[in-house]
Formats: C-alpha cells, sequence, structure tokens
C-alpha cells in the first residue's frame, strides 16, 4: 500500500496507478502534472475555472459556487454521486472543508488556486493528503499482516466474536474479512467491487467443511489464511485504490471558538442573522440546532445528520438542556444557550471524543474528460 505527501513543485515523476475498473486503464496522471506545473497555464485555467464558478462575480466563491467544483473532486477521484453513500459524503464534506479552511464563507481566488493545485497533484500521483488519503492497496500490507507476529492473536479474537459459531466457514471467512481494514492492507470488502473481482474469486481456495461438526478455531485458522493469501495475490493483479478519511472530534475546535470573544461574537451573530423572529423580535429554540450547524464549520464539528456518533452527542446535549421546548426567547438570550449548547458539547467530546474512519473505493480513473480537467467553454 503506497502513500506519499506531494508538493506543489510540479514534478513530472510519477508512479502509474492502475485502477480498480473492470478496464484495467493505467493512468500516469503526467498530463496533470505538466498543466499544474507550468505556471502561466495553471493561471489562465484557474481563471477560467473562477470566473465560471464565481456567478454573482463577486470576486469570492461561497459555499454553493463551490459546490460543482467539489463534485467535480470527488467524480475525479472516481467517488460515488454526493448523498450516496455516508463513507463518500464524509470525504466531499472534507474536500470543501479544504476550501474553506473549515470556517470561511467565502474563498478567494488565490485559496482557490492553492487548494486545486493541491488535489490535482494529489489525485495525478495516489499521495497522502490531511485529512484525505488515496491509498493503493496491492496485497503487500495484507501479506506483511499475515506472516507478522500479531496475525494470530488477532484471528482468534476475530473467530471467537463471530456471532454464529455453526454457520458454513464461507460464511464466518467474510465476515472476519469485512472486519480487517485498510490499516491491514484490506480495501472495504463491503465494496460491491471488491466483493466480486477480489474476495469471491479467493474465496474459490476455501476447501470446505464437515458440516456435521462444529467448526474448530484450527481449521477456520488454515482455510482463512489460504484465502487471505489468495486475496492479496488479486490485489497484487489488480490493486484497489481507495480514499480513506480520518477525524477525532475531541471538543477542541469549540474550545478555540469559545476562548476568542471576538471570533464567537462574530460566529454567533452569522447564525443568528437569518433566524426567523416575531414581531418582538424573539427567536424560537427550535432554531438552535439550525443555528448549531451553522456554528459548525467554525466550532470544529460535521454538519448535523453527517455522523451518526456526532448527533448522538448533540441529541443529548439538547435533552439534557431541553432546548427543543419551542420557547421563545430574546436574541442575547438564544445565543447564551447556544453558547452553552456548545460548552456541554465540548465537555461531552472532551471526556468522549468520537473518532470516525471511512474508506470509499475509487471505481473511475482521473478522465481527462472530468469537467475538472476543462476550461469553461
Amino acid at each position: 500500500m503506497e502513500k506519499s505527501k506531494g508538493s506543489s513543485s510540479g514534478s513530472t515523476s510519477t508512479e502509474k496507478i492502475k485502477t480498480s475498473g473492470g478496464n484495467g486503464q493505467v493512468l500516469d496522471g503526467s498530463d496533470i502534472m505538466e498543466l499544474v506545473g507550468n505556471e502561466e497555464v495553471f493561471s489562465s485555467f484557474v481563471d477560467h475555472k473562477f470566473q465560471e464558478l464565481d456567478r454573482d462575480r463577486d470576486g469570492k466563491l461561497s459555499l454553493k459556487e463551490l459546490e460543482p467544483a467539489v463534485a467535480d473532486i470527488g467524480a475525479a477521484l472516481g467517488l460515488p454521486a454526493q448523498g450516496s453513500s455516508p463513507d463518500s459524503d464524509h470525504i466531499y464534506t472534507e474536500v470543501l472543508n479544504e476550501f474553506t479552511h473549515g470556517k470561511q464563507e467565502r474563498v478567494s481566488k488565490t485559496e482557490f488556486k492553492e487548494v486545486l493545485s493541491d488535489f490535482l497533484l494529489g489525485m495525478a500521483s495516489g499521495l497522502k493528503r490531511d485529512p484525505i488519503v488515496i491509498l493503493r492497496i496491492d496485497g503487500e500490507d495484507l501479506l506483511e499482516f499475515i506472516n507478522g507476529p500479531d496475525y494470530e492473536a488477532e484471528m482468534v479474537l476475530l473467530f471467537s466474536q463471530l456471532e454464529s459459531p455453526d454457520g458454513s466457514l464461507h460464511d464466518h471467512i467474510v465476515k472476519v474479512l469485512e472486519q480487517l481494514t485498510v490499516d491491514q492492507g484490506m480495501p472495504p470488502s463491503s465494496d460491491s467491487w471488491v466483493m466480486s473481482n477480489i474476495v469471491e474469486p479467493a474465496l474459490q481456495s476455501c476447501t470446505g467443511q464437515d458440516h456435521d461438526k462444529p467448526l474448530s478455531q484450527e481449521t477456520f485458522l488454515a482455510e482463512f489464511r489460504k484465502v487471505a493469501e489468495s486475496v492479496a495475490q488479486h490485489l497484487k493483479e489488480q490493486p484497489v485504490i481507495v480514499a480513506h478519511c480520518e477525524n477525532t472530534f475531541d471538543g477542541s475546535g469549540i474550545r478555540r471558538l469559545l476562548s476568542n470573544k471576538f471570533e464567537l461574537d462574530k460566529t454567533l451573530n452569522t447564525a443568528t442573522e437569518n433566524a426567523p423572529k416575531d414581531r418582538n423580535g424573539k427567536i424560537s429554540n427550535e432554531y438552535l440546532r439550525v443555528a448549531l450547524d451553522a456554528v459548525a464549520p467554525s466550532a470544529g464539528l460535521p454538519p448535523i445528520g453527517a455522523i451518526q456518533e456526532m448527533d448522538e452527542v448533540i441529541s443529548e446535549v439538547f435533552k439534557m438542556m431541553n432546548a427543543d421546548d419551542g420557547k421563545l426567547v430574546k436574541e442575547d438570550e438564544f445565543k447564551k444557550m447556544l453558547t452553552e449548547i456548545m460548552g456541554s458539547i465540548m465537555l461531552q467530546l472532551e471526556s468522549n471524543p468520537v473518532s470516525i474512519s471511512s474508506n470509499s473505493v475509487v471505481h473511475e480513473p482521473l478522465a481527462s474528460s472530468t469537467t475538472l480537467l476543462q476550461p469553461s467553454s
């Protein structure tokens, strides 16, 4: 599994990546390297793209105006369309955060050029990004894991955790393969392409079992090793590209925001300026969730609805503070409640951080036809 950190130097030496698409097309990204490496050509390309996206011609890109660029980057990476998979959606959110640094609402042309350059170079050479990592899984890490000192102990633990001890050998192996991660050199087997092109052919090396007897640990370990070695061989022949994303929400973003009064006041004003108010200028508590979503980027929080574990923390805080009672309050009191909610979420995350890891298989090569690489006509 290869991962490397890129720079914007426009280096022309790139590793060829064989995509996981069925056509086995090979792409070396040199055309992208050439585009980004030529300052004059790339500046002209960025000018065209920025002008195309900047619909209101104010010289900055709003979050709405950035959406087509984020969608194009996802398509160029080969991710499923936004909204079709929670794992992929998490990566789309991170792409947007790269442009906005998690809090800006408008992006200048200079910032747009810098981030676009990084992404294009990253996609061209399969390199490490922060927080998105493009991994090329080719069976080497899996073989290293199988032959490593921790292999047997981990397999025994995973085998002991299986819920149906009387299930078939085939089912047991599939379930345990699902537990392996990219750290152990295994692409997500929940992906249909990985299942049909890597896992199922490897399972043919499985010799079966005597169904009259319960599956023994020894039989499982021996048969699983054969299948895992076969999976590694298939990965060597058809490497799989995975977009990997990792995040830990530990409350530090909220703490930073709460400790900066100027930034906090500005964020609270932005969050409440569009809040529906009654004739006395009061706001309903029911708007608190919408307001929290508006401050989320500045507080280092994901959008509500994006991550189930975070939604549970937020719901618990709202319940504890009785913040969904629909009561009408003055704007100052509304802001105070929103600040207290953030403080409570911060304390929850500091004592129990939420760590998220998502993996999405990249199925299409970086096609030259992608709209990301096409200047406006």
